[in-house]
Formats: C-alpha cells, sequence, structure tokens
C-alpha cells in the first residue's frame, strides 16, 4: 500500500469505529459508494490498520482451562485472547509461555527446545526474565533458514540469553531423505549424547502443526504437498507434534512415508519428559490440537481461546 491509500483507510477506520459515523454517512462525506466503504474497512482490518480485539475476563478463561483439565488430564492450560491479526496473535501467546516459564523455571532444569514460528515466538519474547541458571538444549537438528529464524538453535540461543541460562546445539541436520543414512547419524557419538540429555529434560517446548499442504516442513522440502494429502486422506493424519510426530484424531501415532526421516526426540520420547508445553496460536488448528491432547505427550496447552471452544465443542461431538 502507498501512503495515499494508507490514510484513506485509516481516514475512513478513525470515521466509522471512533466517530460512529455510518457506511452511508462515510460513502458521502468521501464521495464514494457503500459497498466501497465495506470493502476499504476490511482491507482496514487486513492490513492491521484496524486491530478489534475480544477481551476475556480472567474468569471465562480459567473456566475454559478447567473445562479442558477436567477433559484431557492435562496440567495447565495458557489461553490467550483472540487477535485479528496472526502475528499478534502468536505473539500473544508467546508472552503466556514466556511468563510461565519465568514463574516455574528453576536452577539446573534443562528445556528441550523444539523448532517453529510458535516456539521461536517465545524466545523472541521481549520483557523483564529472572535469571536461572538452565540448559536450552536443541530437541531437533539444524536445518537451512528459510526467511525467519525459526530453528530449533536459533531459539534455544535466545532463551538462553533471555534467562541467563545456557544453550547446547545438536550437531546434526534435521532432516535426511535416506533412512539409513539417518540411523548412522543416530548412533553417532555426539548426537546421540545430545539427544540423551534432551531425553531427560524436565520441560519441553514443542509446537503443534496441521496438515498443510503450505506448511513449514513443505516449504523446506522434507515433505511434499502429495505426500501430506495423501497422509490426511488414507491415513487419517490430523496433524503432528514437533514437526514430525505424526497423529489421527483420536491421537494415535501414524507411521507415513514421512516417518523416520527426522534427527530429534520421537513421540515416546517426549511422552517420557514431565512437562511437555505445546504450543499452537493459529485459528486453523483446532482439530490438530484436539488429537495432540488426546496422544497423552501434552502437558500443558499454549493457545486461544476460540481454539479452547471450538476443541471443547468438538468433544461433544
Amino acid at each position: 500500500m502507498d501512503y495515499k491509500e494508507v490514510d484513506l483507510l485509516t481516514e475512513i477506520a478513525i470515521a466509522y469505529y471512533e466517530h460512529e459515523l455510518t457506511q452511508e454517512e462515510i460513502a458521502n462525506k468521501f464521495n464514494i459508494s457503500r459497498i466501497k466503504v465495506g470493502r476499504l474497512l476490511k482491507k482496514a482490518r487486513e492490513e492491521g490498520v484496524v486491530e478489534i480485539n475480544v477481551k476475556y475476563h480472567p474468569i471465562f478463561t480459567s473456566q475454559l482451562e478447567k473445562r479442558l483439565i477436567d477433559e484431557f488430564g492435562i496440567q495447565r492450560a495458557l489461553i490467550a485472547i483472540d487477535a485479528q491479526n496472526e502475528a499478534e496473535q502468536r505473539r500473544q501467546v508467546a508472552a503466556l509461555v514466556s511468563s510461565y516459564l519465568s514463574h516455574t523455571l528453576k536452577d539446573g532444569m534443562t528445556i528441550a527446545v523444539g523448532q517453529g514460528r510458535n516456539v521461536a515466538s517465545v524466545g523472541e519474547h521481549v520483557g523483564i526474565f529472572p535469571a536461572k541458571s538452565c540448559k536450552f538444549i536443541c530437541g531437533i537438528g539444524g536445518v537451512q533458514r528459510n526467511g525467519e529464524p525459526v530453528d530449533a538453535d536459533h531459539t534455544c540461543r535466545n532463551l538462553a540469553r533471555n534467562f541467563s541460562g545456557i544453550n547446547e546445539t545438536l550437531y546434526a541436520p534435521a532432516y535426511l531423505e535416506n533412512k539409513e543414512f539417518r540411523d548412522v547419524f543416530m548412533k553417532n557419538g555426539v548426537i546421540k549424547e545430545t539427544l540423551d540429555r534432551a531425553r531427560k529434560a524436565d520441560i519441553a517446548l514443542v509446537g503443534i502443526g496441521d496438515m498443510n499442504e503450505n506448511s513449514y516442513m513443505v516449504q523446506l522440502g522434507w515433505f511434499t504437498p502429495q505426500e501430506v494429502t495423501e497422509a490426511k486422506m488414507n491415513l487419517g493424519v490430523i496433524g503432528d507434534i514437533a514437526g514430525y510426530g505424526f497423529f489421527n484424531l483420536q491421537g494415535e501415532p501414524v507411521e507415513t512415508v514421512m516417518s523416520n526421516r527426522v534427527i530429534g526426540l520421537s513421540l515416546e520420547d517426549l511422552r517420557a519428559i514431565p512437562c511437555v508445553i505445546g504450543i499452537a496460536s493459529e485459528s486453523s488448528k483446532a482439530m490438530a490440537i484436539l488429537g495432540a491432547l488426546r496422544t497423552g505427550i501434552i502437558n500443558i496447552i499454549a493457545t486461544t481461546a476460540s481454539n479452547v471452544n471450538t476443541i471443547l465443542n468438538l468433544t461433544k461431538m
């Protein structure tokens, strides 16, 4: 958008939301059609000129949390209010996770860290953090950065800096096309020792993904859109934990052609970690979150109020 268009969107948004003019009055004032006013107001929301937030009362979110705990037996639910902008939504969920870590981490703890935009947002959260003598260790190997840095190593470094702790890199690629090559890497002494330390972590931070043909893993070239589609249609895969641990709507693990390609903690490894925090801010992920909760691996879910409402409604079906 150029400056003139931004100015017009701003003026129309102010007239409608602050001065409470009707769309008809705005159309007359700016000498444009009423239909165009509606389109411009919609564009103002899409472009972030206008942000509409529904403010949930703390009692409301605490009631949602209790219902999730009762339904799935989890430890906590960190529930953010809903934001119009996806990036802002991700920041709000990340802020809740960051706050939880600030109050929970103790000296000597180890935190296994996954990859993805939601996990990376926790490391990028800006705030005042208590110094903790903790270790943040990669739960998955490295990836070629495709745009924004969302790899586990980058996030580990950010978290270690925030909490004045230390970080440990997993010196291996995250993905190998050939299963035999992957098996060789998994037997390497340095890689095995790092993963063994990650398996003994006190807390794990992982993202929850839906089976999206445009997902981060597809963009990286790990999986093809066809493989993702076939897994959904033929095997009933509904989502993944950490980007590669696939499951169906009942929370049962599913073996696919995409399995056994990644160097990182397995679903069973995560199951053995006392506190696994699953993070998913996008409104498209309610079904994936439901499946993830049913795996029994997720101890704390961090998401939005609208996702929680959708999940609770789905459990009634």
